[in-house]
């Protein structure tokens, strides 16, 4: 669906809203923004008319007081995750080593960076695409970004050392990705969504690995549901941490925080 001529912001809207953009004036007011020429404006309502997130168009997503890159393929941060931001810096307020597992593109560990001035902080994930971004967005900071499956990503120098490590792991159940919106079913990584029969899969690995990594007094912190809490929180108890809930009703954001005696 293409930017009718001549070029205008009015057109830019109009196209958005034909596309069932809820947000069309909002969401061409950024695109316009963001947009070096009228063609390139173009292209990216096109984009987004056919679906694509609008961060992903793009290129950057708000996260934490950051502007965080992004490219498509690429898992897009949600605002309630900034929740897990606030509770790890409140947990561990003077960290030097932080680690950001299943890090997308390494919003997180970012915005981690950005609060914990001069802290060491690395981030890994499976998904090459998101290795890159996690790479672009740690840079401005020292940080690194590994690829590979968890902690097998990880220096082995970190064991023992890491002060918050967060984990914002997939924890959809596999039979209920079908019903996700569109936009994150059609344009986000299969592998940062799906997380298995109950969601819990890769939830239950990080946890039984976190106390080997996790300094004394060190934190594991994940996002999952309001209905996989107890669960999650068994999980990270029978894994040896001391655990709690942390809950915001405004973001809808659940929030498990494992540390380490």
């Amino acid at each position: 669906m293409s930017v009718p001529a001549p070029f205008s912001p009015s057109s830019v809207v109009s196209a958005l809203r034909a596309a069932g953009c809820v947000f069309a004036e909002d969401e061409a007011e950024l695109i316009l923004a963001t947009a070096r020429t009228p063609e390139e404006a173009a292209g990216m309502v096109d984009r987004r008319a056919a679906g694509l997130p609008l961060e992903q168009v793009l290129g950057w997503a708000e996260f934490h007081g950051l502007r965080v890159t992004l490219e498509p393929g690429v898992f897009v941060p949600r605002r309630r995750t900034e929740f897990l931001v606030d509770q790890a810096l409140a947990a561990a307020p003077d960290a030097t080593v932080v680690v950001d597992l299943c890090c997308g593109s390494g919003a997180l560990g970012a915005a981690l960076a950005h609060a914990l001035d001069g802290a060491e902080v690395h981030a890994a994930d499976i998904d090459p695409a998101a290795v890159r971004c996690a790479r672009r967005n740690l840079s401005a900071f020292g940080g690194r970004a590994h690829q590979g499956d968890l902690y097998d990503a990880l220096p082995r120098a970190l064991r023992g050392r890491v002060g918050v490590l967060t984990a914002n792991v997939p924890y959809v159940p596999t039979a209920e990705v079908a019903l996700l919106p569109a936009e994150a079913r059609d344009h986000e990584p299969l592998v940062a969504l799906d997380g298995g029969a109950d969601g819990l899969d890769v939830l239950r690995r990080v946890a039984a690995g976190a106390p080997e990594w996790l300094a004394p007094g060190g934190c594991l912190l994940t996002e999952t549901s309001e209905g996989q809490a107890r669960a999650a929180e068994e999980a990270f108890t029978a894994a040896g941490l001391t655990t709690r809930l942390a809950v915001s009703h405004e973001l809808h954001a659940h929030v498990v925080i494992g540390v380490r005696p």
